[in-house]
C-alpha cells in the first residue's frame, strides 16, 4: 500500500466535511465524485447549482447528489456569515454591506464556513493563484495559536528507498513563506514534524539545512539557521531536530560520520527544512524531476483550519489526493 492508499484509508475511517469552493471548476467536480464513491469526506461544493448539473450530467457523474451545493448567490447562512465577519474584521472596515459582497466570492464564502465550523477543510486552487486562496484564509481562519507563519511542505515518495523513511522524504517551506526569521524557520520546523506524524504516518528526524555544518561556514545565514535550531529544539523536546546541517550531512551517512560525528539525525534525516523558500522550491522540483520522485502537496501547515492549495495544473487525481490529506490533518 502506497502513501496516498495509506491516507486515504485514514479519510476514510473518519469522513470529515471538506468544501470545494470551485464548484464549477471541472477538475474540481469530477475530483468531488471520486471523492465521495471513495468515501473520503462528505462535500460541499461552493457554485451555481444549475451549472453544477449541467457538469454532472456532461461527465456521467454518479455521487454528485450526495454532495451538499451551496450557491452564493442564495445563501440561507448569509447573514449568519455577514454577522461573523463583520465581528471579527469590523475594525478593518468589514461593514454588512462589504461582507455580503465578499461573501459571493466563493474563496470568501468557504473560508468563512471553516471558520464558522460547518465545515472541517477546504481545498481550493485548481482555477485561482495561490495568493487569492490563501487571503480570505489568512484573514478569516487564521493561524493556529502560538503560531505566526504558514508554510507548505510537500511529501517527497523517492524511487532510490536508500533515502529517509523508505524513500519516502517530507521538505519545507517549498510554497509559501519568502524568507522566514530564525524564529519563524523555528516554527516551521516543528510543523513540518507534526505534519510529518500526521501525514506521512512515520517520526520526524529534522535536519535545518544550511550550506555550513556545524559551524563549518560564518555568515549570518548559517546563524539564522543555527538560531532556528535552537528554538525548535526547546519547542518541540519531543522531536529529533538538528542543524546547522548541508544536505550531504543530513542525507549520507559516510558524510555525516566525517561532518556531524554523534548527530542523531545526521546522515538520516527524513525531513529537510529549508533556510528560504528560492531553496525549498528549486530542490523539491530538482528532485521530483531528475529523481523522478512523485510530490504529494504542497500540505498548508500553521492554520487553524486545514486549507489547502492546488496548482493550477492539477489533474484529478491531485484534487482526490489533497481532499484526503486535508481531511487527515482535520482528523489530527
Amino acid at each position: 500500500m502506497n502513501l496516498i492508499e495509506q491516507i486515504k484509508v485514514k479519510a476514510q475511517g473518519t469522513p470529515k466535511r471538506i468544501v470545494l469552493p470551485e464548484g464549477t471548476e471541472e477538475r474540481t467536480i469530477q475530483a468531488a465524485d471520486k471523492a465521495i464513491e471513495q468515501g473520503l469526506a462528505q462535500i460541499t461544493l461552493i457554485g451555481n447549482p444549475a451549472k453544477i448539473e449541467e457538469l454532472a450530467a456532461k461527465y456521467s457523474l454518479k455521487h454528485i447528489a450526495e454532495a451538499k451545493i451551496v450557491d452564493p448567490e442564495n445563501n440561507p447562512d448569509k447573514q449568519k456569515y455577514i454577522d461573523l465577519m463583520v465581528k471579527l474584521r469590523g475594525a478593518k472596515g468589514v461593514t454588512p454591506e462589504v461582507a455580503a459582497k465578499l461573501l459571493l466570492d466563493p474563496l470568501y464564502l468557504g473560508a468563512v464556513m471553516v471558520k464558522a465550523g460547518d465545515v472541517d477543510g477546504e481545498v481550493a486552487g485548481a482555477d485561482n493563484a495561490t495568493g487569492d486562496v490563501l487571503r480570505p484564509a489568512f484573514q478569516y481562519v487564521k493561524t493556529l495559536p502560538g503560531v505566526s507563519v504558514v508554510s507548505g511542505a510537500f511529501i517527497m515518495d523517492i524511487p532510490d528507498r536508500s533515502f529517509g523513511e523508505n524513500g519516502l522524504m517530507v521538505f519545507a517551506d517549498c510554497a509559501v513563506h519568502p524568507n522566514p526569521t530564525a524564529s519563524e524557520l523555528a516554527e516551521i520546523a516543528v510543523m513540518t514534524g507534526r505534519t510529518t506524524r500526521a501525514i506521512a504516518g512515520f517520526e520526524p528526524r529534522i535536519a535545518m539545512l544550511s550550506f555550513s555544518t556545524k559551524g563549518s561556514a560564518k555568515n549570518e545565514m548559517v546563524d539564522k539557521v543555527m538560531e532556528a535550531t535552537r528554538l525548535a529544539q526547546q519547542m518541540a523536546p519531543d522531536m529529533k531536530i538538528d542543524g546547522e546541517l548541508q544536505a550531504d550531512a543530513a542525507l549520507i551517512a559516510s558524510v555525516a560520520a566525517k561532518k556531524a560525528p554523534g548527530s542523531d539525525i545526521a546522515g538520516k534525516a527524513n525531513v529537510l527544512v529549508f533556510p528560504t523558500l528560492e531553496v525549498g522550491n528549486i530542490s523539491y522540483k530538482l528532485v521530483q524531476r531528475m529523481a523522478h520522485a512523485e510530490a504529494v502537496g504542497p500540505i498548508l501547515q500553521g492554520m487553524a483550519a486545514p486549507i489547502n492549495d492546488l496548482s493550477r495544473g492539477c489533474s484529478v487525481e491531485d484534487i482526490v489526493s489533497l481532499i484526503a490529506i486535508t481531511a487527515c490533518q482535520a482528523i489530527g
